[in-house]
């Protein structure tokens, strides 16, 4: 077994090599797209190029909710993960591991569990998790460190309670209600075969990136270097750079707790209110709205937390960016009938058994050059739903293929491993070559319970 992982990873440093050459970011990605989304417009829509320009603009905009409420649940996890008692209870964890390969395995576990919750809690926590282990346990490779506190966003996310496609359907007034209605999370996040699925991906890879730490052991040159690269890059440190007034009342509201504690109280007690007489369903509003008010009253005072989410805004300028140009594209395929020559498409190769498969391989194969769950969703939506209700094959079915394929070459791409490089002071293509062996192995298990359990 040894020897074949070591070759599979010599084969992962080749690929990364090609990645780093030919692959565009993820800006330009979107762009590209945006032109080959008009071209089959054109060509498969049998539309004109101003007919294509006119069902993009009026697409344009059509994710301004969606994107504000992704930009929310990023901003609010990082609160979440920058509070004071969570960095703690963070450190606490690290202490617990005693060897390196149980380090690694634990690692895999939080990981995987804080994304499952929420993914910018998983993006946010993963990071802060990769320097508190790299500094303790430095007979660890570095590299494979970031990616296994990466797993969480490449392998449970969109199966968790902050899942895009899956909260999105599932909140009244989506784009799609009037063609599938409001699919509740009992059939997609709750459903048994996705907690079954998660915990059988969570255990599987604790074990296997286990093995996988024994099998690449570093020399002591090595760890030098790493200890040297961990001390000359920090990670952002939530900290007070405003003016500070001693005595006065601004300095008291600024930072005292009892505004954090009052509001977040508020907050808390209405989830209580709603969810006591039933009212409360679990929304991507609901989510954020939790999340959101927890970071508040973990934080020590309004300043704390204005400043968590000033280092939380550099790392939304993705979805800020890239949401409309999706839209756009939306408005394409939908507009054109795009989405009707697709959904014909996958009917002509599918069936009710493989529709499921098909569109989680389609579904991944995608997320490498639209890495974003949620504005892809809103590109692949119609036709795969098309598809669907012609295969009679139930819509949450074709969801939760979406949600798994979504996330899972998440490992093989930068876009949403920026946080924790940017913390480590390593490049994506340091890290690509485990990911593309851990990969191989969750992609092949996930295939399998598509295809023998669902």
């Amino acid at each position: 077994m040894g020897v074949y992982m070591r070759k599979l990873t010599q084969v992962s440093l080749w690929l990364t090599q090609w990645s780093e050459r030919w692959m565009p970011s993820a800006l330009s990605t979107a762009l590209i797209l945006t032109l080959v989304i008009f071209l089959g417009g054109i060509f498969l829509g049998k539309s004109s190029l101003i007919e294509c320009i006119r069902h993009w603009g009026d697409g344009f905009w059509l994710l301004l909710e969606f994107g504000m409420q992704m930009c929310l649940m990023l901003v609010s996890g990082y609160l979440l993960a920058s509070a004071p008692i969570i960095r703690r209870f963070l450190n606490f964890l690290t202490d617990l591991f005693k060897t390196p390969s149980s380090a690694i395995a634990g690692l895999a576990v939080i990981s995987m569990g804080l994304s499952w919750l929420n993914w910018g809690l998983g993006i946010v926590g993963g990071a802060v998790l990769a320097r508190l282990f790299a500094n303790k346990f430095t007979q660890l490779d570095l590299r494979l460190i970031v990616t296994v506190a990466y797993l969480g966003l490449g392998c449970t996310w969109h199966a968790g309670l902050s899942a895009s496609a899956p909260l999105l359907i599932a909140t009244p007034g989506h784009f799609l209600e009037s063609e599938i209605g409001i699919i509740n999370v009992g059939e997609t996040i709750f459903h048994p075969f996705n907690l079954i699925l998660t915990l059988v991906v969570l255990g599987s890879l604790t074990i296997f990136v286990w093995y996988l730490a024994q099998w690449t052991p570093l020399t002591p040159s090595q760890m030098l270097s790493q200890r040297t690269q961990l001390k000359t890059t920090q990670i952002p440190a939530t900290a007070n750079d405003e003016k500070s007034y001693q005595g006065s009342p601004a300095s008291f509201f600024d930072k005292s707790y009892c505004l954090n504690g009052l509001i977040g109280i508020m907050g808390l007690i209405w989830l209580i209110i709603t969810w006591t007489d039933g009212s409360l369903m679990v929304t991507i509003n609901s989510i954020n709205f939790l999340l959101l008010f927890l970071g508040i009253i973990l934080h020590k005072n309004p300043q704390s937390v204005a400043q968590g989410a000033k280092e939380a805004i550099t790392f939304v300028h993705g979805i800020v960016l890239q949401f409309p140009l999706y839209a756009g594209m939306f408005g394409i395929i939908k507009g054109t009938g795009l989405s009707d020559v697709l959904g014909n498409g996958f009917v002509s190769i599918a069936s009710t058994r493989t529709l499921p498969i098909l569109v989680y391989w389609y579904s991944g194969f995608i997320n490498y050059f639209v890495p974003s769950g949620g504005s892809k969703w809103v590109i692949e939506a119609p036709y795969l739903v098309s598809a669907a209700q012609t295969l009679e094959v139930p819509i949450h079915k074709v969801i939760l293929a979406y949600a798994w394929g979504d996330m899972a070459t998440n490992l093989l791409h930068p876009f949403w491993a920026l946080p924790l490089i940017t913390a480590t002071g390593l490049e994506f293509r340091e890290i690509l070559g485990y990911g593309i062996v851990i990969f191989s192995f969750y992609f092949c298990l996930v295939s399998m319970a598509f295809w023998f359990f669902f």
